[in-house]
């Protein structure tokens, strides 16, 4: 099976430090694939790269078989990657539709079709009945799922999700699990960024693990726990799965 996303040797360097260090994996379509390791292992900065928000000091970044490393983010999102991030920060001023249309704006200026696409998003996150709602009423779980919805409004074949259950307590963590696994069902490839272990246990197919920027690990959940570098950098020796 042909991969959608492939990540060829990225290395990224700022002022002599390395961040990413020659890291290569691959995302199959429909997969929900978890990027872990410890703070400063170089997560974000990856994500980073993929989106287009900063170019890689070598190395490529191939979407649906093409080189897409050099292109500013706007333009990555219309190929059809969209990311969120781990702070929230809505547009207070907007209801939460109005909120969601504007990640539709990124490939139509038609309001109507923005604001059908961007409903749509709220449907499949859960929000939709929250619509009209101001965004200062929104519970975390209910900002986090807005966060989604704007990224879903691109139209994207491939989600970045940086630390989406940050914050969240179990049973809110638990619905945003079925949000994810009901749009991989539905096609979506998805890549996030997460460090409960139970999360990422539950949810993904495959894991790629960093240590100071380099690729440790990568595999299904079960074997990459086991993994004797993983536990000795990251999950620590007590780890069970």
């Amino acid at each position: 099976m042909t991969a959608l996303l492939e990540v060829r040797n990225l290395t990224k360097s700022f002022q002599g430090l390395v961040a990413v260090n020659d890291v290569s994996f691959s995302l199959e379509a429909g997969r929900i694939t978890a990027l872990i390791g410890p703070n400063g292992a170089g997560k974000t900065t990856c994500f980073n790269l993929v989106a287009g928000a900063l170019s890689p000091t070598a190395g490529q970044v191939l979407f649906e078989g093409r080189a897409i490393e050099r292109n500013p983010p706007e333009a990555v999102c219309r190929m059809g990657i969209a990311r969120t991030f781990q702070i929230v920060r809505p547009m207070k001023d907007m209801s939460v539709l109005e909120n969601a249309m504007v990640g539709a704006f990124s490939w139509t200026t038609n309001v109507k079709e923005a604001r059908s696409k961007a409903y749509e998003s709220l449907e499949r996150v859960g929000l939709a009945g929250k619509a009209s709602a101001r965004t200062d009423q929104l519970t975390l779980p209910d900002r986090k799922m807005l966060e989604m919805a704007k990224a879903l409004s691109t139209r994207p074949k491939l989600l970045l999700l940086d630390e989406v259950m940050a914050g969240l307590r179990p049973t809110e963590a638990a619905g945003v699990v079925g949000v994810l696994r009901k749009l991989a069902e539905h096609g979506l490839t998805i890549l996030l960024v997460e460090h409960v272990m139970r999360i990422v246990m539950d949810v993904a197919s495959t894991v790629v693990v960093l240590h100071h920027g380099a690729k440790i690990a990568e595999g299904e959940p079960s074997q990459v726990v086991a993994d004797p570098a993983v536990l000795e950098s990251y999950l620590g020796a007590g780890f069970h799965a």
